[in-house]
């Protein structure tokens, strides 16, 4: 859909450059033709009809309802929307269409929920937050400091962490960068997470998605696993288990993600050689709970596929 419209944004900006050179040598154009034998019987251009072909095929926005033209245009993304508005200026610029795109990348800011937004423009929105990702990714420690320059973020933890929650334009390694010196934004954002009626490495696997894994077992990890355990318990009161057990089940499944899909281990542990790890690792063991962790992870492989724990 974006690819049809951007052709038919070009070939009007063309029709219109056309037409405008037309009425300026339309004097020109009528003396040659009178001076052609059978001027009006030629056939015309094969451009002039592919032309009318595509405006016959693709009529003007601005002919159209205007919500129908607008929902059109909410098709684009930011670079096609702009060149949209050298053809359809007012209906391009519409303040519907750039918080659409705000809130496609970033979900939540703190600007969008203050008094004197109704004064402020969407397009011009955009582009901060455009800046400061780019800023972000480079250098999350920098970013952070632009949005909080611009009023787009405050910086108070739950806020911060609202932020990153709702937002995937962000790099994620910059994002483990910036959590691991803000435990405080760390401990919000995993509050926001629900894990309630999840098996655990889906939920595991849930939350390394959203927080990337660090590369190596340092006490980072040891933070995210620890945090982990408490909300996943905090949203499953009923399966009884405690932080320290649900702690120790995932180290063991990341090292086993780690056996089963590294191709320089060898010789692969097997799932009674699991069992048997975990039984003696916890106090109250599942023999049948640690074979379907077991089971899961042959199965669908990493936890953390993005990171080399």
């Amino acid at each position: 859909m974006g690819q049809v419209l951007r052709s038919l944004i070009e070939e009007e900006q063309r029709r219109r450059c056309a037409t405008m050179e037309g009425q300026g040598e339309e004097e020109f154009e009528t003396n040659a033709f009178d001076s052609r034998p059978d001027a009006s019987s030629s056939p015309p251009p094969l451009q002039d009809c592919a032309s009318a072909s595509s405006a016959a095929k693709f009529p003007d926005l601005a002919e159209l309802p205007p919500e129908l033209s607008l929902a059109i245009l909410s098709y684009l993304k930011a670079t096609d929307l702009c060149l949209a508005a050298c053809v359809w200026q007012g209906l391009a610029q519409d303040e519907i269409l750039w918080q659409g795109l705000c809130k496609e990348q970033w979900g939540y800011t703190t600007l969008y929920g203050q008094f004197h937004m109704a004064l402020v423009s969407f397009r011009r929105v955009y582009l901060l937050l455009d800046e400061g990702s780019l800023s972000f990714n480079a250098d999350a420690f920098r970013g952070m400091e632009y949005f909080f320059e611009k009023g787009l973020v405050k910086n108070e933890p739950a806020e911060i962490a609202r932020f990153f929650h709702n937002t995937v334009a962000l790099n994620k390694n910059q994002v483990r960068r910036y959590l691991d010196s803000r435990r405080d934004v760390l401990d919000k954002l995993i509050e926001l997470h629900n894990y309630e009626d999840q098996f655990l490495p889906k939920a595991l696997r849930k939350f390394f998605l959203t927080i990337q894994a660090p590369n190596d077992r340092g006490t980072y990890l040891q933070a995210l696993l620890d945090k982990f355990s408490a909300q996943f318990c905090k949203c499953n009161p009923r399966l009884g288990l405690t932080t320290d057990t649900v702690y120790i089940l995932c180290f063991s499944l990341i090292l086993l993600s780690v056996d089963l899909c590294s191709p320089h281990v060898k010789n692969k542990m097997s799932k009674r050689e699991f069992i048997r790890n975990v039984r003696n690792a916890i106090q109250r063991p599942d023999d049948d709970l640690a074979g379907h962790l077991y089971d899961d992870i042959y199965l669908r492989g990493h936890i953390a596929p993005a990171a080399e724990v």
